[in-house]
């Protein structure tokens, strides 16, 4: 009888565990959808877009204000999920990776030590957070270091996106831009 009751009970909670257990999370509107080297090189052979690549390390306080603030702005976040692969790439990352048939390693150095795609990105400026743009074959388009304010950023992932850097400098493309994200 005891037996029955135990079975009873666990059978139970099983069930009741089951029915209220949350749905699993839908990938928020509202955050930027980062991804892995491996995913943009598989999504640029299906439709090639610019890559924005966050460099930045786990210590950097800046690069944590730049994650509060800039890449939560919901125009921020927006355009870049409708125009861009983004990548958040830690530069002291161990792991291994492999880009354009080339892989890239740790390099322990001192205290600490870096990631050789973050070297290579940074053309051996190892500062952060540090934002690099690339275009649909991967080739750097530039590298824009420091924080960067959401105004500033809008106007610069704008500048980028729309091809703009091909006809004009930046700072004749600011003096026109109206402080809005343009599609």
């Amino acid at each position: 009888m005891k037996k029955g009751l135990v079975a009873a009970f666990i059978v139970t909670l099983a069930i009741l565990g089951y029915a209220f257990k949350k749905p699993a999370a839908a990938p928020a509107a509202d955050t930027i959808k980062w991804m892995s080297w491996e995913e943009v090189q598989q999504a640029q052979k299906k439709e090639p877009r610019k890559v924005f690549v966050d460099v930045y390390t786990e210590w950097c306080g800046w690069c944590k204000r730049m994650d509060a603030t800039t890449f939560t702005n919901k125009e921020i976040v927006s355009y870049i999920n409708n125009n861009y692969y983004a990548v958040k790439f830690d530069a002291e990352t161990r792991a291994s990776i492999k880009l354009n048939g080339k892989e890239y390693k740790y390099i322990s150095s001192g205290y600490r030590g870096y990631n050789e795609l973050a070297a290579e990105l940074l053309q051996g400026q190892l500062s952060y957070p540090t934002g690099v743009y690339l275009d649909e074959n991967l080739d750097i388009i530039t590298i824009t270091p420091g924080y960067q304010e959401p105004k500033q950023f809008e106007q610069i992932i704008n500048f980028i996106s729309t091809g703009s850097y091909k006809t004009v400098s930046f700072d004749d493309y600011i003096r026109t831009f109206n402080g809005k994200v343009q599609d």
